[in-house]
């Protein structure tokens, strides 16, 4: 089985769960070099959706990591490349997501109403975000904020992109998963918070609660082995032999898999040892 890809909880649109797909299990060619069978690569394999909703737990072992290929729905195909997550075939660039006001696109599509929106990350980490209006409550999760304000709804994407490029050049527009990870378990920077509200007006603002419940930061690692504790964006809390441990989903993709939990050696908390 190979890891193809992930859900977040992002809204009742869907349940977080890992996808896993079994046409991308590798045999052994000439001279021992592994590979994939002709019809992995020919046809699309099923999906199995994983569930990640608390107190699930998982047991799979970690084992070559390669290309996740195309996932197409509920059908997979597979990819024998080495790059993971994705090699350049299978790496999309969405012009959108670089968009700061001139359509990158050859006609601009985005008409629906888009908002524009601050996040803020514990401890005081901030970006301004932009979002089709009607999911905006599903992007706070989807990227794990821990507070949230609406500022504008506007017409179109276009619009939008052009204030969020304004506001970035102060607020900044994008915050890396391992700054998430370190605030885990803290408290958002309520004075720092006001202090950045007060230059808008916002249309609300929202708290979000992921339900962890964590004592101390969980400890950063790449395993698909525990008792799911609840995600937060993209982050998995699991866990394991009294260890909380927070796993970014994309680090997962491209694994094949193996069911079992494996006896490698793990980081443990302190809390482990009390």
């Amino acid at each position: 089985m190979q890891i193809v890809g992930y859900d977040t909880a992002g809204g009742a649109e869907r349940e977080p769960a890992l996808r896993l797909a079994r046409d991308g299990d590798r045999t052994v060619g000439h001279g021992g070099r592994t590979a994939l069978p002709a019809d992995d690569l020919a046809g699309g394999g099923a999906v199995e959706r994983v569930p990640l909703t608390p107190g699930t737990t998982l047991e799979y072992t970690l084992g070559e990591r390669r290309c996740a290929g195309v996932l197409d729905g509920e059908s997979h195909r597979a990819c024998p490349n080495d790059r993971a997550p994705y090699c350049a075939d299978h790496t999309d660039d969405w012009v959108c997501a670089r968009c700061t006001g001139t359509c990158l696109k050859a006609e601009m599509d985005c008409y629906q109403e888009h908002a524009v929106y601050l996040a803020a990350f514990a401890p005081a980490t901030f970006k301004v975000g932009v979002t089709r209006l009607e999911r905006l409550d599903a992007r706070w999760r989807e990227q794990g904020a821990d507070r949230a304000a609406h500022l504008h709804s506007v017409s179109n994407g276009r619009l939008a992109r052009e204030i969020e490029a304004e506001i970035a050049a102060d607020v900044g527009d994008s915050v890396r998963v391992p700054t998430k990870i370190e605030g885990l378990a803290r408290p958002v920077d309520d004075d720092a918070w006001r202090s950045l509200l007060a230059a808008f007006d916002p249309v609300r603002t929202a708290d979000l609660d992921y339900g962890l419940d964590l004592d101390a930061r969980p400890v950063a690692d790449t395993l698909a082995a525990g008792s799911v504790r609840g995600l937060k964006g993209r982050v998995l809390v699991l866990e394991r032999a009294a260890t909380t441990y927070a796993v970014d989903l994309r680090d997962l993709v491209g694994y094949e898999v193996t069911t079992g939990r494996s006896e490698r050696d793990l980081q443990s908390s302190l809390g482990a040892f009390s």
